[in-house]
């Protein structure tokens, strides 16, 4: 089937010079749901008020964080279930009670695989297979998560990638993604920026010896040598093709959104090479994260490159925005620049995240005003053109 795809789209660009992007293009207006910090994973009538009122004031699609720190949110095959969801509520089920409240409402619901390859460095699976874990040169493999001190930090806080380029994990990978898929009909899932390989690792004893096998050599010293890159991007690349394959053979939705950050952080540093991706059709929507606070930056991270040439080739391109976390709130006022910045280009927009837009983190402005700006803006600028792809 994916064959077919890639042949589907050679075939269209010979019959017709327009690019896709002349066909009409609908536009998104989403939010991220998350379970940390919020409680909204934790309650059933806080789901029902949150999704009723995200669907009064104009969104159309949530992106609800199905995979946190090595864990899901349901019961699993592939992992163990959140800690705190499992000791309050088991049987609560947060992302499908999110996905039929929402599909009551005419909402689409994609759920974020937030951690991508990442799993806590304490993790069952990472102690039961540590020939899938991932190294640096030194042989260390521990990431400090937030700021925090690696030197100091409890293992508990501490991440490893796991190898896309391992069989075993991209069947865990595959499994896990094609199970959220399924289990609530939802309308697809959403990769990261955390599905990626950080340019420092790939000198554990796997994949050395799987570029040796390939290469006839040992990997450079230099992680940054362009040789050494490509062949590690191509791994990577090859884990996306075989869970859009795995997808499109199942009975349930196939669509890929990937949300990244910019290209060029995205290709050097994880190793991402989304816009090669969005060109082969190997994902069906881009929701580029521009988390730049001032105007300036924001409207000149809209005209990356890969984002005009992803335009180009038809990708439904939508921009994610920081609506608040943590200490940091986006007034209402700027989000009404930043929001009409993207709708001038015709892409959707994504907002991080739910707290942040007329919850905990909403700020000096309060729940109540920064809902009824929400509601407004997105009327004027989007209107009638808002529906999911």
């Amino acid at each position: 089937m994916l064959k077919q795809r890639l042949f589907s789209l050679a075939a269209g660009l010979l019959i017709s010079l327009q690019p896709w992007a002349a066909l009409a293009q609908t536009r998104r207006v989403g939010v991220w749901l998350t379970n940390s910090p919020s409680p909204l994973y934790y309650d059933s009538r806080r789901i029902e008020t949150a999704v009723e009122e995200l669907a009064a004031a104009g969104f159309n699609t949530l992106y609800p964080n199905v995979w946190s720190r090595g864990a899901t949110f349901h019961r699993s095959r592939w992992a163990p279930m959140e800690p705190q969801l499992a000791s309050q509520s088991p049987d609560l089920d947060p992302i499908c009670r999110i996905t039929a409240s929402a599909h009551k409402r005419g909402m689409q619901v994609i759920p974020w695989f937030e951690y991508g390859l990442m799993e806590p460095a304490d993790a069952a699976v990472v102690q039961e297979n540590p020939d899938w874990v991932l190294r640096r040169r030194d042989g260390s493999a521990h990431y400090a998560m937030h700021g925090a001190d690696l030197s100091t930090s409890p293992l508990s806080d501490l991440r490893v990638w796991l190898n896309p380029a391992h069989p075993g994990v991209q069947s865990r990978v595959i499994g896990l993604i094609s199970e959220i898929v399924s289990r609530c009909n939802a309308d697809g899932i959403q990769l990261d920026d955390h599905f990626a390989w950080p340019v420092d690792l790939g000198y554990d004893d796997f994949t050395r010896a799987l570029y040796r096998h390939e290469t006839g050599q040992e990997p450079p010293a230099d992680h940054t040598n362009r040789f050494w890159m490509q062949w590690r991007r191509r791994k990577l690349t090859d884990l996306l093709i075989g869970l859009r394959q795995a997808l499109e053979d199942g009975e349930h939705s196939d669509s890929i959104s990937l949300s990244p950050g910019p290209f060029r952080f995205a290709y050097n540093i994880w190793l991402q090479d989304w816009e090669i991706w969005a060109v082969r059709g190997l994902v069906d929507e881009l929701v580029v994260q521009n988390y730049a606070y001032s105007l300036q930056g924001f409207a000149n991270d809209l005209n990356q490159s890969a984002i005009r040439r992803a335009e180009h080739w038809g990708i439904p391109v939508s921009i994610g925005i920081l609506a608040g976390f943590g200490g940091r709130t986006t007034s209402a006022a700027k989000l009404r620049r930043k929001s009409e910045l993207v709708a001038q280009r015709g892409f959707g927009a994504i907002y991080f995240y739910w707290e942040g837009l007329w919850g905990q983190y909403a700020g000096a402005e309060g729940p109540e005003r920064r809902r009824k700006a929400f509601t407004t803006q997105h009327a004027e600028l989007f209107g009638e053109q808002i529906s999911p792809f």
